[in-house]
């Protein structure tokens, strides 16, 4: 019954508690989205959300690119 409270009728957020800041990408690794979407959230409108949700899928292969090890670390 406490879930019925907070329902509301709009564009649920991709947060999947896993909120962590790529380095590189600047994207949440949990749900891909920025830091200023991610803090503009509850203030945007329901189209703005679902382009966002859009965008999304094609984000997540920004994290997949390997950083190069030990090696790339040394060049820095």
């Amino acid at each position: 019954m406490s879930e019925d409270i907070w329902k509301r009728n709009e564009v649920d957020s991709p947060c999947v508690n896993i909120c962590i800041i790529h380095p590189r990408a600047n994207i949440c690794t949990g749900c891909f989205r920025s830091i200023d979407e991610i803090s503009s959230w509850s203030n945007m409108s329901e189209s703005e959300r679902k382009g966002i949700l859009k965008e999304l899928p094609n984000r997540s292969s920004k994290l997949r690119v390997r950083r190069g090890g030990r090696a790339e670390r040394l060049r820095d």
